[in-house]
Formats: structure tokens, C-alpha cells, sequence
């Protein structure tokens, strides 16, 4: 698993080095996420699996029925989400691709986009890519999109008045009242929590973060958090997929 590595040339020498969520947790949560057995999340991972291959839908399609065993077919896959959907034209998360997936292929209902059903399929997605450096494209058609991500990130938010930056970027490595401040690297997403006992997208994250700012969030799936997701997503460029990953 790369943990650290050189920090993109596009972060305009904001950070000395990208490092992973992981390095800023106790010995014993990095212990639990290394050992499958031990790794909470992986749990969901094997609910999503019997999930895989259970038909839904008015097609009478099941994933397999497309994709047939994910360990060969979403292989890579997670390390470039976001990315454009040329036939959509937009900006793509995981998320959204499954429940295109769903809706077009399956003739089955969306799941909601932070739901148990679609958190845990997201993982199943992002195991198969685990190990594998992220490499989110951020030129070409995406790069408004990324635009419009960093300038959220540096937009102070809330009563607080704070920006993504002033924590993740500014502060890492310092304390928050308990919480060990990280550079906020998604990597790991999903992300089995400690605190709340579930798996939890980048998504309800953002939202969580931007209500602790005191400030009106927004919704998961929304185009803002689908554009902070992208640029959040290539600040981790080079770091490995840990997903499920734990943290506290």
C-alpha cells in the first residue's frame, strides 16, 4: 500500500507530500484495516456480493449478469472514479454509474446515493482496485468540473467560516478537540467508522464536514459535491485504494 507520495504538481506546492488518512489513526485501528478478518467493512463487501448476483429489475438482470465476476471486470476501476461519461455528458461518480447501471441496464430502482445497498457496492467495486495508485483524470472535459471543486475547497463555508483547506490543508497532523486532523484524502472511501459503526460514502463525509462548519450542505449526488468529490479524488493521485478502509 503507497501511504505518501509526492504531492501532485497541480496542488501548487500546498502540501510537501499527499499522505493517507490511515497514518493519522492509532496502531490499532491500522491494524484492523489491514487484516481482512478483523476489517469491519468487510462485511459489507460480502453482503454486496450475494447482492451481485441477485437479479433485480425488470430485465432479469443481475450484475453478473454484465460483469460477471468483479475481481477480473472491476478491476481498476474504482483508482479513476470520478471520471466523464462520454455518452452522458458529465461528470461521473461511482455512485451514479451504478445506478445508471440499475436503471438502464437492470430496469431496477436507484438506490439512494448514500445508502447501505449502494455504499456496500461501492466497496465490493473499490476492493477489486485496492493496491492500485489513483489516477483521476483532470483535463479535457472534466476540467471545468474540477475547477468548480477547488474553488469550493477554498471557499469558507458556515458561521465558522471555514474552508475545506483551513483543516485538511492548513492543519493537518493538529487536533480538533479528539479528532487527529487528516489531509482528508477519500482513498479509503468507503470508510468503515468507529464512531458511527457503518460504512460511510465521500458524500455523507462532505456533508458532515460542511454542517460542522454550521452553514446550509449540500445533498449527496448534488452537482456541488459531485464536483468537490473530483478534485478531492485527484489531490489523492498516487495514493493507493484502501477501500474499505477504517478510521475513527
Amino acid at each position: 500500500m503507497t501511504v505518501r507520495a509526492p504531492a501532485p504538481a497541480y496542488l501548487d506546492g500546498h502540501l510537501p507530500e499527499i499522505l493517507s488518512g490511515w497514518l493519522f489513526r492509532s496502531d490499532e485501528t491500522q491494524d484492523l484495516q489491514r487484516d481482512d478478518f478483523d476489517n469491519p467493512g468487510m462485511i459489507f463487501v460480502d453482503q454486496a456480493l450475494d447482492q451481485w448476483a441477485m437479479v433485480d429489475g425488470s430485465e432479469g438482470k443481475s450484475c453478473a449478469s454484465c460483469h460477471d465476476d468483479p475481481a477480473d471486470s472491476m478491476a481498476g476501476v474504482r483508482a479513476v472514479y470520478p471520471k466523464w461519461n462520454a455518452d452522458a455528458g458529465e461528470v461521473r461518480t461511482l455512485a451514479m454509474q451504478i445506478n445508471d447501471c440499475r436503471e438502464t441496464q437492470m430496469g431496477a430502482k436507484k438506490w439512494g446515493y448514500t445508502s447501505g445497498d449502494m455504499t456496500a457496492m461501492e466497496a465490493l467495486i473499490s476492493v477489486q482496485s485496492r493496491g492500485m495508485p489513483v489516477n483521476v483524470a483532470i483535463d479535457g472535459p472534466v476540467a471545468a468540473t474540477w475547477e468548480q471543486g477547488k474553488e469550493m475547497y477554498y471557499t469558507r463555508y458556515g458561521q465558522l467560516e471555514l474552508s475545506c483547506a483551513n483543516c485538511h490543508e492548513d492543519n493537518y497532523g493538529n487536533h480538533i478537540r479528539a479528532d487527529h486532523l487528516s489531509q482528508g484524502q477519500i482513498n479509503g472511501f468507503p470508510v468503515y467508522r468507529l464512531k458511527n459503526t457503518k460504512l460511510n460514502a465521500a458524500h455523507d463525509r462532505f456533508k458532515g464536514c460542511v454542517r460542522d462548519t454550521r452553514a446550509e450542505t449540500f445533498d449527496p449526488g448534488s452537482p456541488e459535491f459531485v464536483a468537490l468529490e473530483l478534485y478531492v479524488a485527484s489531490r489523492g493521485n498516487g495514493l493507493s485504494v484502501e477501500a474499505p478502509s477504517v478510521r475513527n
